[in-house]
């Protein structure tokens, strides 16, 4: 039984061997092919780790340095050059049938495996290699990142840092671009120019999918124009308030007070009333001040003149003429005197702004509580008029 089943087994290596694919092909070169591609990828890893570790090292000595950011985008791409090149070398361990040319017919005048498979095994082989310089190219994209970063830092305005993001994207598109367009038109031969040129009606269809995109892309220009915001600068863009994280060429990210991160479209922003924030000199507090009747004129111009002692006394409170703090007693309220207490703060930080408030309220609520004026509320005085039981109006005195 055993017997039959290795008879079985030798029949089907005969067949396989048989087979016109291979037929002029010992089997050991296939073996020899797998060893060659298994050498490759392990060299491409071996050199891999010597790079990576090289980067370090380069890092604990100097974190400012380019080389550890050259060896570091080189390191991942090196695998897949190997593997390209040991594909390319594996390939002359292949017989291949030579072919003539018989009455306009290509002819095979030997055994061996079809040519045009050696025509697509260079052309593979050199693909990857072409991806993994294309890969590198891409990775090195960060060197370009580093000298823009370091820059733009020795500069005041944040405009140029928000280019710094967009330039890194727009150089890694147009690196993606060319790579897939030289390999797929340049190695591979797909013709790319006649797909493209063949697709007239899809081209319409995707200009008119892609008119967004083509939106956002001048948007962001306008943006970078115009120049009405810059990195982490506080806006209100429509219903959006929040710091701006990054300017992109499709979109401005927004971090909102509450934490959330919201992407907002560069068209609409472009289209939008922009607020700035930021861009305020000082923040303003405008607020009506109610005391009791019982105060009297005297009580009111000691309250208006407390008010005014408590603002001279804090010094985030802006004294610039221009910019005064302004209290007046204005107004006769319903069941209140009221003072109108207006004042600037600097400088323009929202969590000092409260604080600057709140010293101001506690001290006018104890200088107010030593001179004996009372803080109005709304009040109802309810008059009842006693009348007799039997209904009739009781009688006049």
């Amino acid at each position: 039984m055993v017997g039959g089943a290795m008879a079985n087994i030798l029949s089907s290596l005969a067949a396989i061997y048989d087979y016109e694919l291979i037929k002029g092909n010992e089997l050991w070169r296939f073996g020899v092919i797998l060893l060659v591609i298994l050498i490759s990828m392990a060299a491409g890893k071996i050199v891999q780790f010597a790079i990576v570790n090289a980067a370090v090292r380069r890092e604990q000595k100097d974190a400012k340095s380019i080389i550890p950011i050259f060896l570091r985008s080189i390191s991942k791409p090196v695998t897949m050059a190997f593997l390209g090149i040991g594909l390319n070398i594996s390939r002359g361990f292949v017989v291949f049938a030579k072919t003539t040319l018989v009455d306009q017919t290509i002819v095979m005048v030997s055994d061996g495996l079809n040519p045009a498979i050696s025509d697509y095994w260079n052309k593979i082989s050199l693909a990857l290699i072409a991806f993994a310089f294309s890969w590198a190219a891409y990775k090195l994209v960060d060197i370009v990142d580093f000298y823009m970063c370091k820059l733009t830092s020795r500069t005041e305005t944040k405009l140029d840092d928000m280019l710094v993001p967009v330039v890194r994207k727009s150089l890694r598109a147009t690196i993606a671009i060319i790579a897939v367009l030289w390999i797929a038109d340049g190695i591979l031969e797909l013709k790319i120019k006649a797909i493209l040129l063949s697709a007239g009606v899809g081209g319409i269809a995707i200009a008119l999918a892609a008119k967004d995109t083509v939106a956002n892309f001048f948007g962001s220009i306008t943006i970078f124009a115009d120049r009405p915001f810059q990195i982490d600068d506080l806006v209100k863009i429509g219903d959006c308030y929040g710091q701006v994280e990054e300017v992109g060429f499709r979109s401005t990210k927004i971090r909102t007070l509450e934490g959330h991160l919201i992407t907002v479209p560069n068209s609409q922003v472009a289209n939008s009333m922009v607020d700035n924030v930021s861009k305020r000199p000082f923040i303003r507090r405008t607020s009506n001040i109610t005391i009791t009747y019982d105060a009297g004129p005297l009580g009111a111009q000691k309250a208006v003149e407390i008010i005014k002692d408590t603002l001279k006394d804090i010094s985030e409170v802006n004294t610039n003429k221009d910019y005064l703090p302004r209290v007046y007693f204005n107004e006769f309220n319903d069941c209140s005197l009221n003072i109108y207490m207006s004042y600037w703060v600097k400088p323009t930080d929202w969590w000092l702004f409260n604080e600057v408030n709140e010293r101001v309220n506690l001290e006018m609520m104890k200088r107010f509580a030593a001179e004996g004026i009372e803080f109005a509320f709304p009040t109802q005085t309810l008059y009842l008029k006693n009348e007799p039981q039997d209904g009739k109006k009781a009688p006049e005195k």
